[in-house]
């Protein structure tokens, strides 16, 4: 009892550390290139970010802490996803500090209707990753495969094979406009290729790995977008 109890304190304090952590990086990559703290854009992102985040990770540390604590590895086995996460923090950096830049010196003007606009879209990609934390409880950062784990393909699984990706994808993709930035976007695209090659390799592991995949693959035909890819 007294192993469990010291467990749980020491998820919490680790999401605790990292939630912290995540919200002031993100604060100082939008708040310094602006030079200002008067960019409500960027308020109302962290808000719509964080907030929802609080409720998530209460959940899962009532519901399923053993997923809070999947979700806490960061650290990738597969080489080549090791290559995809270090490729991937160049547009994410660029992608992030550059509406700060633009909100300094004026770049773009997005209205503040469409940011608003981007901002409920990310609101939805993330809707859309919570709900698979609730159907799949091995939804790990990294790629594995665990002891125990089986294929599901019920709920956003029936629809896309990585329905978490298509909810990243969206948060991604819009951020910067919710951001109020147009040149951002460019960086921001560049996700589109990181996630597929992502997919690619996850699949391969998948396949090889995990028992039933390759089944699920013929009965849900499409990765990503619906009728698409």
């Amino acid at each position: 009892m007294d192993n469990i109890q010291t467990s749980q304190r020491e998820l919490i304090r680790m999401v605790v550390v990292r939630f912290l952590l995540a919200f002031f990086v993100l604060s100082m990559m939008f708040f310094l290139p602006a030079g200002t703290w008067a960019y409500w854009e960027a308020w109302m992102y962290l808000s719509l970010l964080f907030i929802p985040m609080v409720f998530v990770i209460a959940y899962l540390l009532k519901k399923d802490p053993e997923l809070l604590a999947r979700r806490m590895r960061t650290r990738e086995k597969e080489g080549a996803q090791k290559l995809i996460v270090k490729l991937s923090y160049i547009p994410f950096l660029l992608a992030f500090l550059i509406p700060g830049f633009d909100k300094r010196f004026g770049w773009s003007n997005v209205a503040p209707g469409i940011s608003i606009a981007a901002g409920i879209c990310v609101l939805l990609g993330y809707g859309m990753v919570f709900l698979v934390f609730r159907e799949n409880r091995y939804a790990s950062r990294v790629i594995e495969v665990e002891q125990g784990q089986t294929v599901i393909s019920s709920g956003p699984y029936a629809m896309v094979r990585h329905p978490m990706y298509l909810g990243a994808l969206l948060m991604y993709i819009l951020s910067p406009l919710a951001l109020g930035s147009h040149w951002a976007m460019i960086p921001a695209v560049l996700f589109v290729p990181i996630i597929v090659a992502r997919i690619r390799n996850e699949e391969r592991v998948l396949v090889k790995n995990l028992k039933g995949y390759q089944g699920y693959m013929q009965e849900t035909r499409y990765r990503l977008i619906p009728g698409l890819w």
